[in-house]
């Protein structure tokens, strides 16, 4: 443990390392509820879906944008063009 302790106080010295990583677990905890939801996949292939769409609502919030939204704008690209890639837009 003494070998880590500067990584361990680096919060004293620095502010906007936050105390604890209550944010990340909050953002983590749809996923984690999902996984439970998802044992019902019955298919390999309906897991990876189901990882695949976590992602991009997940990166969508991340982005600022509404998550039901850009998957609506995504699946009309993505029908009116096959093979259209399209990334939630980038709120800087």
């Amino acid at each position: 443990m003494l070998e880590q302790w500067s990584g361990l106080t680096v919060f004293l010295s620095n502010p906007w390392v936050p105390l604890d990583n209550n944010l990340v677990e909050r953002q983590l905890r749809d996923m984690v509820v999902g996984r439970k939801n998802h044992y019902g996949s019955k298919s390999l292939r309906g897991t990876e879906v189901a990882a695949l769409f976590s992602s991009l609502i997940e990166t969508a919030r991340l982005r600022g944008e509404d998550p039901g939204r850009y998957l609506l704008h995504a699946a009309l690209a993505a029908t009116e063009t096959p093979g259209t890639v399209t990334l939630p837009s980038s709120s800087d």
